[in-house]
């Protein structure tokens, strides 16, 4: 049964939440009285269907359906998570957390988006504070995956289905067992914020110059390592120690006026966004967060291609999503290997997309070098048997682009086997949309010893798995676009 999430609230961070649960198949009942919300909420979700689909290596569950509901009671009633963004105004949380509880279940959790408010003043005089949990997410709530679970006064029930239903939807849940106004990760970004402010003030260096000191340098790095593990590398083989060995001394040198805040008045105001507009205002909004999204694709994808850090996250996701299915199964998993096989199925990412906003030429490849991976894992080719010494290498590859694939594309590839015999291995690839034939590739494989880098006879189990194959597939006959070759001009 699809699980069902609320959302009150939904501007840009509640948006994002119900992108976030809608993408990942949970039913969305969303209250907001702006009469602008469901406008805001359709560009939100634009852009999140071009950018969340694209991080997975396998496809999305089936979007849920989003309902706008009337009142918050109507929201809220049957939904399992509850997520509050209304403004940052305690009185005004307080009175919308009463009228969620009021209609909603006992055994919902209650999440509050705020970005400062600590639990305990979240909780005071709700009718079950042990409910309420501070669940603050990050811009774009749909491709972020961090958010900070402060759960101070809540029943560890409460907890621990927070762990679970967060971590459901691709995220991760910091669980903080302490709490302190602004939590963690924003006491990092007033810090930062602060001292980029004395640095425009007192002239020192513009909008544009403080962003490029951050996304050119140590941006990146704390993009995959965060603060501490940075730090260690800076440390040389001694590691940490050395690194506070050589500049601990520095906390004692005028560094920084983080303790003290400049007049936040009209001349540093006008200074600041006169900057940022020189700096940004070639550009509209929409622009900037179709770019954003772009890049936070493309970072995340490269973490996620090195199995590190946030891209982890996604690694693992994608296992969650596969397991169970076709796309995770062995030879003996398959209800019928008598048709091709389902070897791939998945988005077309951002990064994949040319500039007519086609699939790149070298991506069909990719796609189609994933699909016979896969079959590689179904007939026993594992990565546990290429660590023992034993691999498939192509030999020869034919492509043929038979219909458009635009970016955002739901694809799968289905695989014939046409030879599996001794060291051989022929597959004929054919990648659909909706049932839409977009392209075929056919690939001739080696059996091949790492060692010798030389030809060799696979495993007794594999010959096995490609021989069920095989009298499965016998049927099918010779692929109709299977052996053919650009032809020699006349």
């Amino acid at each position: 049964m699809t699980r069902t999430a609320a959302i009150i609230g939904g501007g840009v961070i509640g948006g994002g939440w119900a992108a976030r649960f809608l993408l990942n198949g949970w039913n969305v009942s969303m209250y907001d009285p702006d009469p602008e919300a469901e406008r805001v909420l359709a560009e939100v979700m634009d852009n999140a269907r071009r950018a969340l689909p694209g991080l997975m290596d396998v496809q999305l569950p089936p979007e849920g359906t989003l309902v706008f509901c009337g009142t918050v009671a109507e929201a809220v009633g049957g939904a399992e998570w509850i997520q509050e963004s209304v403004p940052e105004r305690l009185a005004l949380k307080h009175e919308v957390l009463a009228e969620i509880q009021e209609a909603c279940s006992l055994e919902a959790v209650i999440g509050s988006s705020t970005s400062g408010f600590k639990p305990s003043e979240l909780q005071e005089g709700a009718a079950r504070g042990g409910q309420i949990v501070v669940a603050h997410p990050f811009n774009p709530v749909y491709l972020l995956p961090l958010v900070e679970v402060v759960a101070t006064g809540a029943d560890p029930a409460v907890i621990e289905k927070s762990r679970d239903i967060l971590s459901g939807i691709g995220m991760y849940p910091l669980v903080l067992e302490k709490e302190i106004d602004a939590h963690v990760a924003d006491r990092f970004l007033e810090a930062v914020w602060r001292e980029a402010l004395w640095l425009l003030k007192d002239g020192i260096a513009t909008t544009e110059e403080i962003d490029n000191a951050i996304r050119y340098g140590f941006g990146l790095r704390w993009a995959q390592m965060g603060l501490f593990e940075t730090y260690r590398t800076a440390g040389g083989e001694a590691g940490m120690r050395h690194f506070l060995a050589q500049f601990g001394p520095a906390l004692k040198w005028p560094w920084t006026k983080l303790m003290d805040v400049p007049e936040f008045d009209d001349d540093l105001v006008e200074l600041i966004a006169g900057q940022s507009d020189a700096q940004s205002g070639h550009m509209t909004i929409s622009d900037l967060l179709r770019t954003r999204d772009n890049n936070l694709v493309a970072i995340l994808r490269a973490l996620k291609g090195q199995d590190f850090g946030a891209g982890a996250l996604l690694v693992a996701q994608d296992k969650a999503l596969a397991a169970g299915t076709e796309l995770a199964a062995g030879v003996d998993g398959f209800a019928d290997l008598s048709q091709p096989l389902l070897t791939l199925q998945r988005a077309v990412p951002i990064d994949w997309a040319d500039y007519n906003g086609h699939m790149t030429e070298f991506r069909y490849l990719e796609a189609f070098s994933l699909a016979t991976d896969r079959f590689m894992e179904i007939i026993g080719c594992t990565k546990d048997y290429i660590a023992a010494g034993q691999s498939y290498f192509t030999v020869e590859t034919h492509i043929r682009h038979v219909d458009e694939v635009m970016c955002g594309a739901v694809i799968s590839v289905r695989t014939q086997m046409v030879l599996g015999q001794g060291k051989k291995l022929q597959l004929y690839h054919e990648m659909y949309e909706d049932g839409r034939l977009l392209a075929t590739g056919e690939h001739f494989l080696l059996h091949v010893d790492l060692a010798s880098r030389r030809p060799s006879e696979p495993s007794a189990e594999i010959v096995e798995a490609m021989a069920r194959i095989s009298d499965a597939q016998a049927h099918l006959g010779y692929p109709e676009g299977a052996g053919r070759a650009i032809r020699k001009p006349a």
